[in-house]
């Protein structure tokens, strides 16, 4: 399992935990980073992926809503919500990865932690957002004229 693969299914787990616990992901994810118990320390990836749901939750669940055809969030299980935060999160708010990647990582942390059903659904409705072309420039790019390299 890749680097990446491994943050993302930790950032799934703070999604999952702050959703269940019903507080911001970013409150689970300072808990977790202060109090890492037996677990080995947060990724820097998982984390910037939990800081970027967090910041564009409103966003996201729009997206999630509006394209997820006669499922609201609340219908949905709470893991396949996780994994479908994470997954919007990569493909609107990331431009360093790939859709297609996004959405096979997304479908494998499906298919190993939801139902049966889920992987289908995970892919199709990611799939329909990436589709959209709603995938914005990368954060590192410098705006034209930028001194700083």
């Amino acid at each position: 399992m890749g680097a990446r693969t491994k943050a993302r299914k930790r950032a799934v787990d703070v999604l999952f935990e702050a959703d269940q616990r019903g507080v911001p992901p970013v409150t689970m994810l300072s808990q977790r980073v202060a109090v890492p118990g037996t677990q080995t320390s947060l990724p820097q990836y998982a984390v910037e992926i939990v800081e970027g749901v967090d910041a564009q939750r409103e966003r996201i669940d729009e997206l999630l809503e509006t394209y997820s055809h006669g499922w609201t969030l609340e219908r949905m299980p709470a893991v396949d919500r996780a994994i479908l935060r994470a997954g919007v999160w990569e493909i609107v708010f990331n431009a360093d990865v790939p859709a297609a990647v996004t959405l096979d990582e997304a479908t494998g942390l499906a298919k190993s932690l939801s139902t049966d059903e889920s992987p289908a659904f995970v892919n199709g409705l990611l799939a329909r957002i990436a589709d959209l072309g709603l995938a914005e420039p990368a954060a590192s790019a410098e705006p034209a004229g930028s001194d700083d390299a």
